[in-house]
């Protein structure tokens, strides 16, 4: 048996769960969700864990975490910087800010700095338009960017 690598707290969280879903499957979501709360990103020894402990086939678990962007597949920084490239955001001077970030923080946009600080990516749409362009940083929205809030924001982390 392959050592755990999820923590007492991740199956406390989880078995709380199970009374409240239909179905062990129905906990995929909350525990990809519990799992990269923990870890900030989904590795596969942990996608293979949550597998067994849901008792579904590893694939399904990894068909899931790889169709939504929200899960992180490769490690992230303590700041993942995802900035919306989708059509109002990129109206709106995106693409400028993502070049901006790269120069700033001297990475291409997928990958993450040196010191494991920021991680920087293009997301497709947060649903954001109307305040656009918008980021997240980590789980937090931030709408009506520009390159000196960017900055501001760069530098407060």
């Amino acid at each position: 048996m392959k050592p755990k690598t999820l923590s007492a707290k991740f199956y406390e969280a989880m078995d709380k769960l199970v009374p409240r879903y239909p179905s062990r499957v129905a906990l995929l979501l909350p525990a990809l969700h519990q799992a990269q709360e923990e870890k900030r990103w989904l590795s596969q020894e942990t996608l293979d864990e949550i597998a067994t402990y849901i008792d579904i086939h590893p694939a399904q678990v990894r068909e899931v975490a790889s169709f939504y962007t929200m899960y992180n597949l490769k490690p992230v920084g303590k700041f993942h910087l995802k900035i919306c490239t989708n059509a109002a955001c990129i109206l709106r001077g995106a693409d400028e800010l993502v070049e901006h970030c790269e120069k700033k923080l001297g990475i291409a946009c997928g990958s993450t700095t040196a010191d494991q600080l920021f991680t920087l990516a293009e997301e497709e749409c947060l649903g954001a338009c109307g305040t656009a362009p918008a980021m997240m940083l980590n789980d937090d929205y931030v709408e009506n960017l520009t390159v000196s809030k960017m900055d501001e924001i760069l530098a407060r982390h």
